[in-house]
């Protein structure tokens, strides 16, 4: 079950501006990064489903969060199926992410009261997925689409809240662009995660790759 709220979760993802994408099959370097993320000022986190027993890994991620990082709330991302949905949303997911939008899986987020932040490509999926329910859309690839399609979507419908997720760096010009166009938070991942850095394990290079990005978000929103 979510330890958190819809509301909450939709307002941490709009005051922190930025939600950071990870997966590893690691449960120890998955808890690392968690925290160092946490101690960056991350308090939304996605963990990605793009590995064998990745829910194993998911839910004693959850668990880690819920004892000893107050404030963190633990989604899954990489969701395309509502069975899927419905397990990773037993083992504690507090919102559900997917590249794609499913319409079969906002039923199952909606009756738990789980954010359902689905991948959309175009004006008439962000529309399809919001009358499901979804408040928060993603926009997928953003890279491939890029901040003019979100600012040229919200012009007829700026009641629309839009995570960007795929070519979004941690610099001032690209994010600064993002915001402008209107987004309500970005994802981010490898960006945030060198493998160099993963490998070496300095956490606290993680940690402050997220302090700026969050220092520029505050800064440009």
């Amino acid at each position: 079950m979510a330890k958190y709220s819809k509301l909450e979760v939709i307002l941490t993802m709009k005051e922190t501006g930025m939600v950071p994408v990870f997966y590893n099959s690691d449960i120890e370097v998955s808890k690392k990064v968690l925290k160092a993320c946490y101690d960056g000022g991350v308090r939304a986190f996605e963990f990605t489903n793009r590995g064998d027993f990745a829910q194993e890994v998911f839910g004693e991620l959850v668990k880690y969060a819920n004892k000893e990082l107050p404030g963190m709330i633990v989604g899954v991302g990489s969701v395309v199926d509502p069975a899927t949905a419905a397990l990773f949303i037993q083992l504690g997911a507090n919102f559900v992410v997917g590249p794609l939008f499913n319409p079969e899986i906002a039923p199952v987020c909606n009756r738990r009261l789980v954010p359902y932040c689905p991948g959309c490509g175009s004006v008439s999926e962000v529309g399809a997925a919001q009358q499901a329910g979804c408040d928060i859309c993603k926009v997928f690839p953003g890279d491939v689409l890029g901040p003019k399609f979100v600012k040229g979507l919200r012009a007829p419908m700026p009641w629309s809240q839009i995570m960007v997720t795929g070519g979004v760096k941690p610099e001032k010009e690209n994010l600064d662009g993002w915001f402008k166009a209107g987004v309500t938070c970005v994802g981010m991942g490898s960006n945030l995660f060198p493998k160099d850095v993963i490998a070496a394990g300095e956490w606290n290079k993680i940690s402050e790759l997220c302090r700026e990005a969050l220092s520029i978000i505050k800064e440009v929103k």
